[in-house]
This record gives structure tokens, sequence and C-alpha cells, in this order.
């Protein structure tokens, strides 16, 4: 079997509240909370992860980048199976099972990635979580389904705009965001931040 990259995201959204919270509670520091990943449920991209499969790798996952400070996630997905250190982002600090949900904690890094990932929170923008991983897939009997194999390997969690996995944005508070258009008001953000 051929393994090739394997990525899934999950909605992920705060309120201005809740940012303003965290920040003031952690000394400068946003941190957030929400779903990571689900576990026996179809993705927007076709795919299902068993449970076994992602109990396996979040546990290794665990042992060798969270508990270490070592889980760092991008701004947008790379077509790389390595995570840049130059685009880094976030680190999660924390993960845990709810059912077949992977909650997760994730600290925003003062970086300059970490920074535009804040500023898009702190406007509103509606972000997703998303999952990097090496895999494989087998077909399923559902058309256009797939299944993920053991041989999956845990990379990384991205933030992304494109969400694939359904239920994905995080929720800490259940309050409604405006609808805009989100191009607009990335790249409005975007140079603001580089204009400096």
């Amino acid at each position: 079997m051929n393994k090739k990259l394997l990525v899934d995201v999950r909605p992920f959204e705060i309120s201005r509240n809740k940012i303003d919270e965290s920040i003031k509670e952690n000394n400068g520091k946003l941190i957030v909370k929400g779903v990571l990943q689900r576990a026996e449920a179809k993705n927007q991209n076709g795919r299902v992860y068993p449970r076994e499969v992602l109990l396996k790798e979040v546990s290794k996952y665990l042992d060798e980048q969270v508990t270490e400070r070592r889980a760092l996630g991008e701004l947008d997905h790379p077509d790389s199976s390595v995570v840049n250190l130059n685009n880094a982002s976030h680190n999660v600090i924390e993960m845990h099972w709810d059912g077949d949900d992977l909650l997760g904690t994730v600290e925003v890094l003062s970086t300059p990635s970490g920074n535009i990932l804040k500023e898009l929170f702190k406007s509103g923008i509606k972000l997703g979580i998303s999952s990097r991983g090496l895999g494989s897939v087998e077909p399923m009997r559902e058309a256009d389904t797939v299944e993920v194999q053991p041989d999956f390997e845990l990379i990384a969690f991205d933030f992304v705009s494109n969400p694939s996995t359904h239920g994905a944005f995080m929720r800490p508070v259940n309050e409604g965001v405006e609808k805009q258009k989100p191009e607009n008001k990335i790249e409005s953000i975007i140079n603001s931040i580089m204009r400096g």
C-alpha cells in the first residue's frame, strides 16, 4: 500500500469574549479548546477514521509530541509531512477523548503565523482545525467512502480556512458570528498585519 498525505479539517470557532478572557487569564496567551478529530464518522473528504487507528496514533502523539511541548501546527496546510518551524502558529497542549470525539486545548503562539491566527480569531473569522498525517485508505461498501488504514501516522493539527469534518469548529461559547465574505476579511487582516 502507498502512504499518502491525509488531511481532514474540522470547524473551529471562538467568540470575541472568550478570546479576551483567555488572553487576560493566561498572561497574554490565547488558549482555545474544542474538537480536533472524530472517530467512526464519515467526513467531507469521504474518509472514516476507525477508533482503534486514532486511539493508537493519539496515544503516540500525546507521548512523543504533546507531553514534550512539540505538538506544533501551522497556519494553512503545507504539502509536506514535516512541520515547518518558520510557519508554526500554535501548539497542542492537551488532548483527551469524549466518546468518539478527540478534544484538545491549543495555545496560539506569538510567532508571525501565530499572530495572524490570533488576529483572525479576534476578527471572528471561522477557521477549521485539520489533522495532517500519512497513511493509506481502502474503499468501503458505501459509495465515495474510504477507511483510513492502521498504517496511519499523525503528523500535526493545522488551522485552515476550509473544513472537511462535520462539527469541527471549536465552540467554547455558542455565539453567532456575522456572515462576512471571508476572503476579503482575511486579506484585509493579513495586509494590516504585514503593514505593522
